[in-house]
């Protein structure tokens, strides 16, 4: 008896490796900015909290890490997208 008659869920086909690849690519995709955004906040409201004079510097840099990090995370989901319909 073949795995695929008793658990057609576990036969491994080109559709479904595609969609496997694609949630891995928005899984680690997300992942790492979510982390780097967290600690680009965390590490911003340390600094403001020893140094509260230099509250726009920190605070203009911050956002330019958040919107780079971020960006990283749009790139994950534009080639999750592209993985799921195009190839």
């Amino acid at each position: 008896m073949d795995i695929a008659t008793v658990l057609p869920l576990l036969a491994f086909t080109d559709v479904g490796l595609k969609y496997i690849g694609a949630g891995i690519a928005i899984g680690l995709g997300g992942l790492a900015p979510a982390l780097a955004i967290g600690m680009l906040t965390g590490k911003a409201m340390e600094a403001l909290g020893r140094n509260p004079e230099a509250q726009s510097v920190i605070q203009t840099n911050m956002i330019l890490g958040i919107a780079f990090a971020e960006a990283i995370a749009i790139y994950a989901l534009v080639v999750a997208v592209m993985i799921g319909f195009v190839f």
